[in-house]
């Protein structure tokens, strides 16, 4: 991201505005790959509640797709200079406690859970890109969630749902505590570290807010139409 003296305020110099954008990029980065890595080792470890083999393949397909776009992070971060581990280490301990807080008890909320994650951090992804230089834009497009594996998703869920209907209230209550906790996940990150001051540089700390506010609220709206297309209540 190039920022142009004009674009800076008289008490922010250009060079800070984009020392800020660079420090965020290796939080957000950094932030990303240790999410990637740790769905890994989630969904191979959900992938245990499976009834039968079949379902245990999806969230294991799954589960080697994550690993793959932590290593594509780590690629980026390594290209920038920059050490993974290191990019990492802020956020292990908070991701970690948002699966603590999140443990599926049975392979209907593991489902449920894998669900709601992958599209809240998919569309996530997708709108802050469009606030980045090209090669993030391009690095970050490269963990996205599949159109297919979003559809597989779905696809079981209905499937789950319309061989037993009791499960409905069960699921909706858990889908709207997965989405609450993935949303209350990202402004704490973005509260903690440089995600609110670095997504607009140029902006005082309260326009950059509003911005994530923004984003923010979509990921609600959309989720709510997509808990709808299940037949359940977001």
């Amino acid at each position: 991201m190039s920022i142009s003296a004009s674009d800076a305020d008289d008490s922010v110099s250009a060079g800070e505005l984009s020392a800020r954008y660079d420090n965020f990029v290796v939080d957000l980065l950094g932030s990303i790959a240790y999410g990637e890595l740790s769905a890994f080792e989630r969904l191979a470890t959900d992938a245990r509640h499976s009834p039968s083999l079949a379902d245990r393949a999806v969230l294991g397909k799954m589960a080697v797709a994550e690993y793959g776009h932590y290593e594509s992070m780590c690629a980026r971060l390594n290209a920038m200079g920059m050490d993974p581990e290191l990019a990492m280490a802020p956020y292990q301990r908070m991701v970690d406690a948002f699966h603590e807080r999140t443990r599926p008890a049975d392979w209907h909320e593991s489902l449920m859970k894998a669900y709601v994650v992958e599209t809240i951090t998919e569309e996530f992804y997708a709108a802050i890109a469009e606030h980045l230089d090209e090669p993030t834009r391009e690095a970050i497009a490269q963990v996205r969630t599949s159109d297919e594996q979003i559809e597989v998703l779905t696809s079981l869920l209905r499937t789950m749902l319309a061989e037993d209907p009791r499960l409905s209230s069960r699921l909706a209550l858990w889908g709207r505590r997965m989405v609450g906790e993935a949303l209350t996940q990202v402004q704490r990150i973005g509260a903690k570290h440089s995600f609110l001051v670095g997504l607009r540089p140029d902006a005082t700390h309260e326009q950059a807010a509003a911005e994530v506010s923004a984003i923010l609220s979509a990921l609600t709206r959309n989720h709510s139409k997509r808990m709808s297309k299940l037949g359940l209540t977001a």
